[in-house]
């Protein structure tokens, strides 16, 4: 079993050499004539949503574009109509796509036909890390509690998770895995959103919940729900302090939902040159690193290049895990 972090931690810390020269070079060659549309792949409310809107403020604040870009929502079939929406402006460079690892999942299990042939990285953002939460009472009271159960009949444990083959059952599975219990008896269900699958474990309906931390924090704070480990390579600062993380307690699952920034198959390296220099400008703001901090995201800007080899990468990593669940075509 592969886990997600040897080359995203190398590509995060510069050590991973590319041959091919960066897009920067090429940015005074193009600017957008018209305003630009940022094409959310969910539904209003939801991360990337956040992501785009923060994108689109700040780029208006600090004068980054002559027009600031308008945020199109185009939720349905876990991200693929945005994608289809995206890939009707080939070669636009007014059209960028702010997305997750659901764009590379939907792809290996057969749901999207566009793959990373079809599409030009722009920019990797940030990384978020998926936590496990019980209810206080449980009677899972650990990660290495949850470990035994799963080794000894991995039926016996109930999950909670937003989608079925995101970044949160892929969690799961590794987990399960790494354990030494059978994916395939995995007693998952699946709700529309992390809040639903929040509230489902809150109720005592399942055993546990898996979603991105940060959704999870509040009621932990709350003191409705104990985090009992996190998919991060090393433990989180500030509040999260205290939650080990799952290589800590035995099963090395290490995988992050990261954010990109894409745009269309056949955009020319000056218009993505372009659109990099501006992230990486916004990822400089102090507003930027607030909404960071808030939420325990993990920064790690990378440019067109690095971003390319990143998903590369990822695919053939998620794809190994994904057969393993069952989860790929």
């Amino acid at each position: 079993m592969m886990v997600l972090h040897a080359c995203s931690r190398a590509l995060a810390l510069g050590v991973l050499a590319l041959p091919v020269p960066v897009f920067a070079a090429a940015a005074p060659d193009w600017k957008p004539d018209k305003r630009a549309e940022i094409i959310v792949t969910t539904a209003p409310g939801g991360g990337n949503d956040k992501v785009a809107r923060l994108i689109q403020k700040i780029s208006q604040e600090n004068k980054l574009l002559e027009l600031a870009p308008t945020v199109v929502n185009k939720p349905g079939a876990s991200g693929v109509l945005g994608m289809n929406y995206l890939n009707t402006h080939a070669g636009d460079g007014h059209f960028l796509a702010i997305t997750s690892v659901t764009f590379l999942a939907e792809s290996i299990n057969g749901r999207s036909s566009i793959a990373l042939a079809d599409i030009t990285p722009v920019a990797l953002l940030f990384n978020e890390y998926v936590g496990f939460g019980v209810k206080t009472d449980s009677r899972i009271r650990s990660g290495r509690d949850l470990i035994a159960m799963l080794k000894a009949d991995a039926s016996s444990v109930s999950a909670a998770i937003s989608g079925v083959g995101n970044h949160n059952h892929i969690a799961l599975g590794m987990v399960a895995k790494l354990s030494g219990g059978d994916v395939r008896k995995l007693k998952v269900v699946s709700f529309n959103s992390g809040g639903e699958a929040m509230t489902a474990a809150l109720g005592g309906h399942v055993d546990l919940v898996v979603a991105p931390f940060a959704t999870l924090l509040p009621q932990v704070q709350g003191g409705r729900l104990r985090m009992i480990g996190i998919t991060a390579p090393k433990r989180i600062s500030g509040a999260l302090a205290n939650v080990p993380t799952w290589s800590e307690q035995g099963a090395n699952a290490v995988i992050s939902n990261w954010r990109v920034v894409l745009g269309p198959r056949g955009m020319t390296a000056a218009q993505a040159a372009y659109w990099e220099n501006v992230l990486a400008k916004i990822v400089e703001t102090d507003e930027w690193s607030k909404m960071l901090e808030a939420d325990q995201l993990s920064g790690g800007f990378l440019n067109s290049n690095e971003t390319r080899a990143y998903l590369k990468a990822q695919y053939d990593e998620l794809k190994a895990i994904m057969i393993e669940l069952g989860l790929a075509r």
